[in-house]
């Protein structure tokens, strides 16, 4: 008998500190601060609770943890047609962060699904509206005009839409045939332009070195030119100068030295003095005088 009973109290005291474990399970929340806990207590929301430690009643108080981070989410690729009737398909990623973590409970049942979806049709909205050239070289027009758009509809849902970038765009196959002929067509004509101004460059390059050497050559040749003809003006003025100083003795002097240098040679020589053709007009005009 003392061993049912105590086998019935160790049952007892068992599950007593089962019920126990449990209530502090669901009684005792930790939240990080990056979260929050939004608290319904019989069906009736009370507002959202943490960081930190938190304490509900069991069996009345319910919680819905809502993360607080910005997230990252992705779309798929969609196909959308543009304004002039082209097909293309775009994915993107969208970025949003909570900051009423009570309306994001209340008023959507899952605003990720929802926000996929509304972005899905905002897309091909403003895909719609654009040209397809336009489409490929304005991506950031697209990615406000998608964030604007989105941002107005998950506002209500204490959310919001931090940025759109969309990702990859992906024209039709024609349309990419004629985009690859058209940059080789571009950059062959920037490779001839190019080229034909390098070739401008260098002849003209070319032209203006050979303009300046001439010049210069042209000036080279004047001041030597000026050079040799102010050594030969003074050195006849140094001659002049010298032999307005030299008198009739010194010239007759130096006379005689000539005569001896030239007469110095080996071959025979017959050397007049200018005075032997002066003596010989004087006798000459002599005789006829007699005469």
């Amino acid at each position: 008998m003392d061993q049912v009973l105590g086998s019935s109290a160790l049952c007892l005291f068992g599950v007593l500190f089962l019920i126990l474990i449990v209530f502090l399970t669901s009684a005792i929340k930790i939240i990080p601060e990056y979260q929050r806990l939004v608290v319904f207590r019989l069906g009736r929301c009370i507002g959202s609770k943490g960081p930190g430690l938190i304490l509900l009643i069991p069996f009345l108080d319910r919680g819905i943890r809502v993360d607080l981070r910005e997230q990252v989410r992705e779309i798929p690729a969609q196909s959308s047609i543009t304004s002039d009737n082209a097909p293309i398909s775009i994915d993107f990623l969208w970025y949003y962060k909570v900051f009423d973590p009570v309306q994001s409970v209340l008023q959507v049942g899952n605003f990720e699904l929802a926000a996929q979806g509304i972005a899905t049709t905002t897309l091909r909205a403003v895909i719609g509206s654009i040209m397809l050239d336009s489409v490929l070289s304005e991506r950031e027009k697209i990615n406000v005009a998608l964030r604007t758009r989105l941002d107005e509809v998950t506002e209500r849902w204490g959310v919001k839409v931090t940025n759109v970038e969309i990702r990859e765009i992906v024209p039709p196959r024609d349309v990419q045939e004629a985009m690859n002929r058209q940059l080789t067509a571009e950059r062959t004509r920037r490779a001839i332009v190019t080229e034909s101004t390098g070739t401008r460059e260098a002849a003209i390059n070319v032209a203006e070195g050979e303009r300046q050497a001439a010049v210069l050559r042209a000036d080279g040749e004047k001041q030597a030119q000026l050079l040799r003809a102010e050594g030969y003006s003074a050195a006849l003025e140094q001659i002049f100068s010298a032999a307005n100083k030299i008198d009739q003795k010194t010239i007759t002097l130096q006379y005689f030295e000539t005569l001896k240098s030239m007469a110095a040679g080996a071959s025979t020589k017959y050397i007049f003095p200018l005075e032997f053709t002066s003596l010989l007009e004087e006798f000459a005009k002599k005789n006829r005088g007699e005469k």
